[in-house]
């Protein structure tokens, strides 16, 4: 599997807090119509933390269904904080339709870095399908170093690449000097996913992309194939409303401006609650300015 270009870490709908698998369908066809490379299910951007392993592997078997092979599809419920827990769930798993599972760091009990590094080789030693690293230390509270990521990428080829959602730049070219050639960089920050390019990265697994496909892959590939001043624009025209996105966190502002353009409902699972009126306002009107242009 190829990560680069436009990923899109898609969400999972909801009505009266069952999953609306009607609009699930309509995400899929939106995306895929939108141009993305391909897509990433359950995420955070999926509520996957609120989604117990019945419905997990339910959106799974639909997405793998509605999807049909027209796109590469990696499964993002395989971060974990016991290690023997989710290598166990690594080997009993059925990966059929599933190209690749998207890992973060252990949350919350915060490893060193040589947990950190046994933790993702423990799960590549019982994986037979490819693994890309997920670093957010926003959501883990530890941050997986540069030369951790690095050392894992030397240590087996079946870590395909990481997400890097640091928006640490700095970090990032560090991995991209230091790394072996199979190992791809995609941004988890769409803010950052334009400059992670120019500093040799390889693309983005994006939430923006659920709501404006065909223009941050229109981005991604202009950026990836040299054309930066193309690139710069789209961004400049898209960069408000990232902060509109996220101003109540991830995926309540997504799935607002999804409801906006008609894909499904805003509602999110507690402990999240959908955006404030005001906000909710100014996100309509940031999303209505790239939409009219």
């Amino acid at each position: 599997m190829n990560i680069s270009g436009t990923g899109v870490a898609i969400i999972t709908p909801f009505k009266n807090n069952q999953v609306d698998y009607p609009s699930l369908a309509k995400v899929i066809e939106h995306v895929i119509q939108g141009g993305v490379d391909y897509i990433v299910a359950l995420g955070s951007t999926g509520e996957t933390a609120t989604l117990n392993e019945k419905e997990s592997r339910s959106i799974l078997d639909f997405i793998i269904d509605k999807n049909n092979g027209r796109k590469p599809l990696v499964a993002g419920n395989f971060g974990a904080n016991n290690t023997t827990e989710v290598c166990k769930k690594i080997g009993k798993y059925n990966f059929d339709g599933i190209d690749a599972i998207l890992s973060s760091s252990p949350a919350y009990v915060k490893p060193n870095q040589e947990g950190i590094f046994q933790h993702f080789k423990a799960m590549a030693e019982h994986s037979d399908i490819p693994i890309i690293l997920y670093n957010v230390p926003g959501r883990t509270q530890s941050n997986m170093e540069w030369y951790t990521t690095v050392r894992l990428a030397e240590e087996s080829k079946t870590f395909l690449g990481i997400k890097e959602a640091t928006g640490n730049l700095i970090q990032a070219t560090r991995i991209l000097k230091n790394k072996p050639d199979h190992f791809k960089v995609v941004s988890g920050d769409d803010e950052v996913a334009l400059p992670l390019i120019a500093c040799g990265g390889d693309g983005v697994i994006s939430v923006m992309a659920n709501v404006l496909p065909s223009l941050f892959s229109s981005m991604m590939n202009a950026a990836l194939n040299g054309d930066f001043e193309t690139a710069k624009k789209i961004n400049f025209k898209t960069y408000d409303l990232h902060h509109w996105l996220y101003v109540e966190g991830n995926p309540v502002g997504i799935k607002a401006a999804m409801q906006h353009i008609g894909i499904g409902q805003q509602d999110v699972r507690l402990p999240l609650s959908t955006m404030s009126k005001d906000h909710y306002t100014s996100l309509i009107e940031a999303l209505d300015k790239i939409l009219q242009k």
